[in-house]
């Protein structure tokens, strides 16, 4: 069976779910054979092998830290012409999404970002996509060179199937050219305790509606009562009353959880596109009209400063 490479996204060996995602996806067109780039690749490869690696790449150089991106690509190539590889799977990150590109680039191959699915297909695999603000969805395939693709986080539910892991150093070469952007400085994100909320399986979001930032709490409350990632609208983080980084749509970031709830949120077409892949979505909104209510699963009018409340007691009674 052709091998295939998975590019292992991990904070010093500490490996993320997207890359168990990606290794579950892998196994049904190939081999998964992950390539781990930086530190702590000896307490990756146990959990890299439990999600079926094969084979586990491992290279480690300052100018992973030290430089943006380029010398990651250096390394991925270095990956590829090792191994021959039936496709390339990289998660849909901000950054996975530019490591993907320029390696499709260098081995003039086409690429495929942002699928939400992944089969073998008789020509290669094919992914399926979410497109036009996810009102279509459709199957594709590349007909150039090895298939480069990248998957959004909870496109599948990561599958343990141990494999042999074997742990192989790789050799690479980091070129004068991969070297233009220097790292100067690095700030550590406070942490809130909640989940990544691109990787969260449940994210509540608030909108316009929450009338300001000292509401928000409310948000937050519900959230932490379901062990869920706090997103926000456009509208909200553009009037300062939650942190851009926490921005789903378009403009901001893409979620696809099992569980959606959207709080005082119209449903604008910007909105709609950076979430309308999960799994199910709840809206609570006091506008029946409001073009939300015509992608959800469960609709709530209603006063959300009612509502939210009101579901966030219920809840807790009910873990409780």
């Amino acid at each position: 069976m052709a091998e295939v490479l998975v590019y292992v996204d991990h904070v010093d060996g500490a490996v993320r779910k997207p890359t168990l995602e990606l290794l579950t996806l892998a196994r049904r067109i190939g081999e998964p054979v992950a390539v781990h780039l930086g530190a702590g690749a000896d307490a990756a490869a146990a959990t890299l092998a439990e999600y079926g690696a094969v084979k586990v790449l491992t290279a480690d150089a300052a100018e992973f830290a030290d430089y943006l991106v380029a010398p990651k690509v250096d390394a991925l190539e270095a990956a590829y012409k090792a191994v021959s590889p039936a496709a390339v799977l990289v998660p849909s990150s901000a950054e996975g999404k530019e490591i993907a590109a320029r390696l499709a680039v260098r081995i003039g191959s086409g690429i495929i970002t942002d699928a939400v699915d992944l089969e073998a297909g008789a020509e290669g695999p094919v992914a399926t996509q979410s497109v036009f603000a996810a009102s279509y969805s459709t199957k594709s395939r590349v007909t150039k060179g090895t298939p480069v693709i990248t998957v959004k986080p909870n496109s599948a539910a990561p599958e343990a199937a141990p494999a042999a892991g074997t742990v192989e150093q790789l050799a690479v070469t980091v070129a004068d050219a991969s070297k233009g952007t220097k790292v100067v400085a690095r700030t550590p994100r406070e942490s809130t305790g909640r989940p990544e909320l691109t990787e969260a399986a449940i994210v509540v979001s608030g909108g316009r509606g929450v009338n300001g930032a000292e509401n928000f709490p409310l948000i937050e409350g519900l959230a932490d009562s379901l062990g869920a990632a706090v997103g926000a609208s456009r509208a909200a983080v553009d009037a300062g009353w939650y942190p851009h980084t926490n921005q789903v749509g378009q403009t901001g970031k893409s979620v696809s959880p099992q569980l959606y709830i959207a709080a005082g949120i119209s449903g604008a077409i910007q909105h709609r596109a950076g979430m309308q892949t999960s799994k199910t979505i709840v809206a609570i909104n006091k506008d029946a009209e409001a073009p939300i209510f015509e992608l959800v699963d469960y609709g709530v009018v209603g006063d959300l400063f009612e509502v939210v409340p009101q579901l966030t007691e219920e809840i807790k009674t009910r873990k409780g």
